[in-house]
């Protein structure tokens, strides 16, 4: 017999259950190989171990496409940078900037 797939869950209902979930799973992962889709958990590609936390990678896009950045005064969507040169990272203080952004 075929799966049956119900109707498709409210939008309030599903923030609800999101509500617990760390505010960057919002954002694709950009680890290498991982590429989550938005909304959905990191994994290991390997062999399709769901992570309970969330790679590195994925926080500081998310940081860096919510708040801007305290140390290096840059805007959302803007990488920072130390002495002009671009970090593949963020600052700490901007996913503290970030969370405090989402409070």
């Amino acid at each position: 017999m075929g799966h049956h797939q119900g109707a498709p869950m409210p939008a309030t209902l599903r923030h609800a259950f999101r509500a617990h979930a760390h505010p960057a799973r919002s954002v694709p992962c950009p680890h290498e190989p991982c590429h989550a889709r938005p909304h959905q958990a990191c994994i290991v590609r390997v062999n399709g171990r769901l992570l309970k936390q969330l790679h590195p990678a994925r926080i500081a896009a998310w940081a860096r496409t919510t708040a801007c950045c305290p140390t290096c005064a840059v805007e959302p969507g803007i990488p920072c940078h130390k002495e002009g040169i671009p970090l593949a990272g963020v600052h700490a203080r901007r996913i503290q900037e970030a969370k405090v952004t989402l409070a």
